[in-house]
């Protein structure tokens, strides 16, 4: 009996773009091709550089209405048939974000399976790198449509109102998460209280926590953690590559969230 033939897989990525560095688009493009991934690329901002810089960026940020019009370029030729992911990370405006919205329905239209994982970038170390309105627009519109997402500690808390200062904290705050409709939480980075900071080898770590809800008579939480040590210095695009890789390990190992995070966490240190 002949097998099927093999499909590669498609990801539609709506990311930011930047000329120097790589986040966004740049972080999370290569690493899911380089594991098998078909990547269809959409540009939520085009920046010089990544906004952290102190004297500032220069660039475009797009609006909805730019985004309908790819949409719709994209399916007039037929060509949103068969899209099996949706990444989104920085997005730099309200009508963009609510445009999202549209493209995932699109997509979901042709094919219901499309998964949706959903890095809701919105700031680290208590500073928004973008507008603090889209927060609401996540939690209430975007979030209860994602099946997974992967916030950072910073914008777990805004989006949860629940302050990360231990593991029971970040378990709440993963079931907050869950309760909006995610089946899959990643919380990419947990700084713990210093009465609760963990260690590697003395070195202090960081947290990473996977949160897999069941659903059905067996449901239940499925939770993993993995401690890192911290590496001194100042790093960029980070978040946007633990996304793109979270999306490809667990499509591949779709039972094997243990190992997915793990390989996850290995390709990042």
């Amino acid at each position: 009996m002949a097998s099927a033939p093999y499909r590669t897989q498609r990801v539609m990525s709506i990311q930011s773009h930047v000329v120097s560095g790589y986040v966004g688009n740049k972080a999370a493009t290569f690493p899911l091709q380089l594991l098998g991934f078909d990547v269809d690329v959409v540009n939520s901002v085009h920046f010089s550089n990544h906004t952290g810089y102190p004297d500032g960026f220069e660039g475009d940020v797009l609006g909805g209405e730019q985004l309908r019009k790819i949409l719709e370029g994209l399916n007039r030729n037929g060509l949103l048939q068969g899209i099996d992911h949706l990444l989104t990370g920085y997005i730099g405006s309200e009508s963009f974000l609510r445009a999202v919205l549209e493209v995932l329905k699109t997509l979901r239209s042709s094919n219901e399976g499309c998964r949706y994982v959903c890095d809701p970038v919105l700031g680290d170390n208590g500073k928004f790198y973008c507008p603090p309105e889209l927060v609401d627009i996540y939690r209430e519109e975007v979030i209860p449509l994602a099946n997974v997402v992967t916030p950072n500690q910073f914008e777990v808390e805004q989006l949860t109102g629940v302050k990360v200062r231990n593991i029971s904290d970040a378990r709440r705050a993963c079931d907050a998460l869950h309760n909006l409709g995610p089946d899959l939480v990643f919380i990419t980075s947990i700084i713990f209280d210093r009465e609760t900071v963990v260690s590697v080898n003395g070195d202090t770590a960081m947290t990473i926590l996977a949160s897999s809800r069941r659903k059905g008579n067996d449901g239940g939480d499925e939770i993993w953690r993995i401690d890192s040590p911290v590496i001194n210095g100042t790093y960029t695009g980070t978040g946007d590559l633990c996304s793109a890789l979270l999306l490809a390990w667990t499509a591949k190992e779709s039972e094997g969230l243990a190992s997915a995070m793990e390989k996850v966490c290995g390709s990042m240190w």
